[in-house]
């Protein structure tokens, strides 16, 4: 009776091992939400950092860097953003890199003066979009709604003192010379013909109108007197 009770001991030591595995990895499983809980959590806190900041009329993402989120302003191209965030790094000591969520109040309203007055902060004057003004006749940038409302006043002007650019606008036609045969068309449209097709339609109007005149005209009757 001895041996088999050896055989049994020897069985239950085999199978310990293995049941050894199957509760690591159930601890494992159990685990492994939480790490998953702590990536989702983490995210989020992540998206809580992000956040949209007002800059000169436009709501810019917080996430950008400074010379990004300069050129989503109304008004500030590629280029005069590159202008702008070396002004400000020289002039104001905020790098160009720098996040704009991250910034202050403060330097948020003066990097506002600097896209607002690009010329007082060493700017180029062919940089700004508003040379000559008409009433002061100094060189403005002007951004956001007064940039659009100065270009209201520019047509609305042109179309009062009716020149040829703004009876353009008036009509809504092209104002700087571009063909408007191809492209540009609005409203009702007709088909445009090519040269072939109306060289082979001239000729045979020419002719009806040859035969017309040669054709004699019939006499009006006279009433009776």
């Amino acid at each position: 009776m001895a041996e088999p009770e050896k055989v049994e001991a020897k069985k239950e030591e085999k199978e310990k091992p293995k049941k050894a595995p199957a509760a690591k990895q159930a601890a494992a499983a159990v685990a492994a939400p939480e790490k998953k809980d702590e990536g989702r959590g983490q995210k989020k806190k992540e998206e809580k950092l992000t956040s949209i900041v007002r800059l000169a009329g436009k709501d810019v993402n917080g996430s950008l860097p400074l010379y990004r989120a300069i050129d989503q302003v109304k008004g500030v191209g590629t280029t005069m953003a590159n202008a702008l965030s070396v002004a400000i790094e020289t002039k104001l000591n905020i790098p160009r890199t720098e996040t704009l969520g991250n910034m202050t109040e403060e330097q948020i309203e003066k990097v506002e003066t600097v896209i607002k007055n690009p010329a007082q902060y060493g700017v180029p004057q062919y940089f700004l979009n508003h040379q000559k003004d008409m009433e002061s006749g100094k060189n403005l940038h002007l951004v956001s709604n007064d940039l659009l409302f100065a270009t209201r006043q520019d047509i609305a002007r042109d179309v009062g003192l009716k020149t040829w650019r703004g009876y353009r606008h008036q009509y809504g036609q092209k104002v700087r010379g571009q063909h408007t045969r191809s492209t540009g068309r609005t409203g009702a449209t007709v088909g445009v013909m090519k040269k072939a097709e109306l060289a082979k339609t001239q000729p045979a109007k020419a002719g009806e109108k040859k035969e017309e005149a040669a054709a004699p005209k019939k006499e009006e009757k006279k009433p009776a007197a």
